[in-house]
């Protein structure tokens, strides 16, 4: 069964921008979270990209080509893990041509490396929801919505985790980066937060699986509590009914029932009639001739009888 984090990623794998400048921004991504270089002959550069996902090797080698005319690879490798999980190697052979790639993307400026910023193919909000859904495919997890609320993202550059940070908060999401070992982890916490991130970067079914589910969990939980509370409330009423009993057979022991004023020799007959009903149900009893403050005052007086004559 794939996890709910594959389900999500062979969703948005599945998406294709019409827009020429959204495929750049969800490739410059994709590139940033799992992408290397590589040098050829006559110093040119060439791409490796690797996943474990193999709709998102698809939309990787897809988004390459898609633009650019590229000798591409691609290499299928079974793991040595315990899970054995392939992994897929896509490989553009170096070339002139990659150079031509890599500035369209952002990562060179000129005969540089750009580490720092991608503003420049980012001034669109469609491109920056282009730009999260790449850095979600090449580095993205989220946890089922059965258990904690949680959805991550994890990159070694420092520079694209800041960047995805400003992403992510211009889109007003709570947003929070850790450095975890040699790793930066981008994520978000709140249910509502990751509802709104999966519909930003178009993982519409993947929403509506989460959201179902946490209504459920949601509705789950208040039951839980009024449960919790109806028997927090139960356990109260038995609790002070036990002691409002006991109270008043002190004093029928200590022979000072009769010197009572009639009012709470009224009220303590009836708490002994009924020792398990409740004080709405003592006050229904005397046909409402007291209501429940009355009652209860006149209980809580039998209490303090009883305490003096422990005391003595």
């Amino acid at each position: 069964m794939a996890s709910y984090s594959a389900e999500v990623r062979n969703e948005l794998a599945r998406i294709v921008d019409e827009q020429g400048c959204c495929k750049v921004a969800e490739l410059a991504s994709l590139m940033r979270m799992g992408g290397t270089m590589l040098i050829g002959g006559n110093s040119n550069l060439g791409i490796k990209f690797t996943t474990e996902n193999a709709a998102v090797a698809r939309k990787t080698l897809t988004l390459i080509k898609s633009g650019f005319h590229l000798k591409t690879e691609v290499v299928v490798t079974r793991g040595r893990r315990l899970k054995k999980n392939n992994s897929y190697m896509v490989k553009v052979v170096p070339s002139p041509v990659v150079t031509e790639l890599l500035s369209v993307l952002g990562i060179m400026r000129g005969d540089n490396i750009n580490v720092s910023s991608d503003s420049g193919i980012l001034r669109k909000a469609c491109c920056r929801r282009a730009y999260l859904r790449g850095a979600f495919l090449g580095g993205g997890s989220v946890n089922r919505p059965e258990g904690d609320y949680h959805l991550e993202l994890v990159t070694g550059n420092l520079d694209f985790g800041k960047t995805l940070v400003r992403l992510m908060k211009y889109f007003s999401l709570p947003v929070r980066m850790i450095e975890r070992k040699n790793d930066y982890i981008v994520y978000l916490k709140d249910g509502d937060a990751i509802v709104t991130f999966l519909r930003l970067i178009g993982a519409h079914n993947a929403l509506l699986v989460f959201e179902n589910v946490r209504v459920v969990k949601d509705m789950r939980n208040q039951v839980n509590r009024l449960v919790n509370c109806e028997t927090a409330n139960l356990q109260k009423t038995v609790n002070a009914a036990v002691r409002q009993v006991t109270c008043i057979k002190r004093i029928i022991e200590h022979k000072v029932f009769n010197q009572l004023p009639y009012s709470l020799q009224q009220a303590a007959e009836i708490r002994l009639a009924y020792p398990e009903a409740t004080l709405k149900e003592l006050v229904d009893v005397m046909g409402g001739r007291v209501g429940k403050s009355g009652m209860n005052h006149r209980l809580r007086k039998l209490e303090q009888i009883a305490g003096e004559l422990e005391d003595e």
